[in-house]
């Protein structure tokens, strides 16, 4: 499984399409892939995993959002007023 998620990221281009936000405003799909590998760095941590497989919600934020929001959510986190759950 490992290689095939290293096969994945290899081949990776840019956000696939996601259902969930068919329409052309990406900001809710921003949102949740940053959250989403938060969640999902802190849960494998927690329990002593490699966290390798959190690394495509993280390509997919990163070609999505702009990174002044990251940079600015990144900065809430840091001060622990970041308003999403983690």
């Amino acid at each position: 499984m490992a290689e095939e998620i290293e096969t994945k990221l290899k081949n990776y281009r840019t956000a696939p399409f996601d259902a969930r936000f068919p329409n052309q405003n990406q900001t809710r799909n921003c949102w949740s892939n940053y959250l989403d590998y938060h969640r999902c760095q802190k849960a494998l941590e927690e329990k002593g995993v490699d966290t390798a497989p959190c690394d495509w919600y993280k390509r997919v934020y990163k070609s999505i959002c702009p990174m002044s929001w990251v940079q600015k959510w990144d900065d809430q986190r840091d001060e622990g007023i970041f308003p999403g759950k983690i």
